[in-house]
């Protein structure tokens, strides 16, 4: 038997213990969530380079044009 007993916590205790047990959970979680993420968004090829197998147009700024 527990000799000494403190009462019911307060709602601001609670929601306080609360936060404190699984909140850093929950900020893991978005972490993870996140990094996966970009780790998909970054594996994607650009569509307009995959969907083409011809060669990459030359810039225009690097093309010569003949002197008249």
């Amino acid at each position: 038997m527990i000799p000494f007993h403190m009462g019911a916590l307060h709602p601001f205790e609670q929601a306080l213990t609360l936060l404190l047990a699984f909140g850093p959970f929950v900020v893991l979680g978005v972490v993870i969530w996140r990094r996966r993420r970009e780790e998909d968004d970054s594996a994607v090829p650009d569509e307009d380079l995959a969907s083409t197998d011809a060669p990459l147009p030359i810039a225009e700024a690097h093309r010569h044009e003949p002197l008249s």
